[in-house]
């Protein structure tokens, strides 16, 4: 029982790890009270992820691992934020609902074929 548990657990927040996904947002625009989550693109090609700590017109400071990473905003090529995707999260339930059904079929007929 207690693995079941477990399993169901781990099967969930994976799941559920794919239901959000990042939006590019204009700098300008940030509300830095919110303490979101963002991905900053730079401009070498350099990706930052991490929790908005603050912003001015000159950085932006994102936590990432406990650790602070000043970004300087000369540097930013494009900044995501991370938001909850209703369609993904409603494809991700019925194509879960498509496999359990399809599992359960496979049961019963191998069941019926054995009996």
């Amino acid at each position: 029982m207690h693995i079941k548990k477990t399993f169901f657990i781990i099967s969930f927040s994976i799941l559920f790890q794919s239901c959000f996904s990042y939006k590019t947002v204009d700098y300008n625009n940030i509300v830095s009270e919110k303490k979101q989550k963002f991905e900053v693109k730079g401009v070498g090609g350099t990706n930052t992820k991490g929790r908005l700590v603050s912003k001015n017109d000159q950085t932006m400071i994102l936590e990432t691992n406990g650790q602070l990473q000043k970004i300087s905003v000369s540097e930013i090529y494009e900044v995501r934020v991370k938001k909850f995707s209703l369609l993904k999260s409603s494809g991700l339930l019925v194509g879960t609902f498509v496999v359990i059904i399809c599992v359960a079929a496979i049961g019963f007929f191998l069941f019926l074929l054995g009996a």
